[in-house]
């Protein structure tokens, strides 16, 4: 029964990961709530990965959904479109220079310190209001550039910039290149597409450092363990399919104020709990 209530335990997780890492309340901070609420029987060393790795299998829901846009080698794609294409994924490497090398230098020194609940409570009301702000005073429709390939290198890197804000647990990947897209002069659209294809190189670059600190410490992972990683991956992949259709729905309807008073209602609440009831 340990197993089953493991295995159903790491389900709640993948589907957790697979909504909230697309949508702009951050993911590593639901988790990090989830391990306060609801700890996985696993070692400290191997749930410190698990909550990064299991972002693969939300990452492979976005080659999926856009394989042909992502796709350099497609036949389909005249001489032209595979350029552009190419183009693409440069600048997708040019964004995410600043956070990999923030990530790498700081990775210890940002799990030590910032990986708990009071960080998270923080930066999901912090940016919450910033989302709200943001959508009050500028309004998306009068964004500059309305489509992935109108981002130029400089925007690009610009973009990666904001990614940054991301180190910090409850900021939200998706929530901080999203909101700095937009203060550039994306469009909503835009700015969630490009958020979307920044994941890729980001968390597999993230998943992998953890993955080599893992076995660098000696660290044995139990069957069990990758039974967990395993479920927790493929759940987070079928989950998140729905919320990346759901965001591109959204976005040209809707504005993010909605998430940005999600964000401030969830962090009061993780405040208030905690100060009610402790760790």
């Amino acid at each position: 029964m340990t197993v089953f209530f493991e295995l159903l335990k790491s389900l709640l997780y993948g589907i957790v990961e697979g909504i909230t890492e697309w949508l702009p309340v951050s993911s590593t901070g639901h988790l990090i709530l989830l391990g306060e609420l609801c700890p996985l029987n696993v070692s400290p060393a191997f749930s410190e990965m698990f909550d990064v790795v299991i972002q693969l299998g939300a990452i492979l829901a976005v080659i999926v959904l856009f394989f042909r846009k992502l796709n350099p080698f497609s036949p389909a794609k005249s001489a032209l479109e595979k350029k552009n294409t190419w183009g693409l994924w440069l600048r997708v490497c040019v964004a995410v220079i600043p956070s990999a090398a923030v990530g790498v230098l700081l990775d210890d020194w940002l799990d030590e310190h910032l990986y708990n609940y009071v960080t998270v409570a923080v930066a999901l009301v912090v940016y919450g209001i910033l989302f709200i702000l943001i959508e009050r005073f500028k309004p998306a429709d009068k964004a500059a550039v309305t489509d992935v390939g109108g981002i130029s290198y400089k925007l690009a890197f610009l973009i990666g910039v904001f990614q940054m804000l991301a180190l910090i647990p409850g900021t939200s990947r998706s929530g901080s290149t999203i909101l700095g897209a937009m203060l550039l002069g994306c469009s909503r659209a835009a700015a969630a597409e490009f958020s979307f294809f920044m994941a890729i190189p980001t968390m597999l670059g993230a998943s992998l450092l953890k993955v080599v600190k893992l076995f660098a410490e000696g660290v044995t992972v139990t069957a069990l363990e990758w039974g967990i990683l395993a479920v927790g991956c493929v759940t987070a992949f079928i989950v998140s399919l729905a919320a990346i259709k759901f965001l591109m729905d959204f976005v040209k309807k809707h504005s993010f104020a909605s998430f940005g008073w999600y964000r401030i209602v969830l962090g009061a609440l993780v405040i208030g709990y905690f100060l009610i009831f402790g760790r």
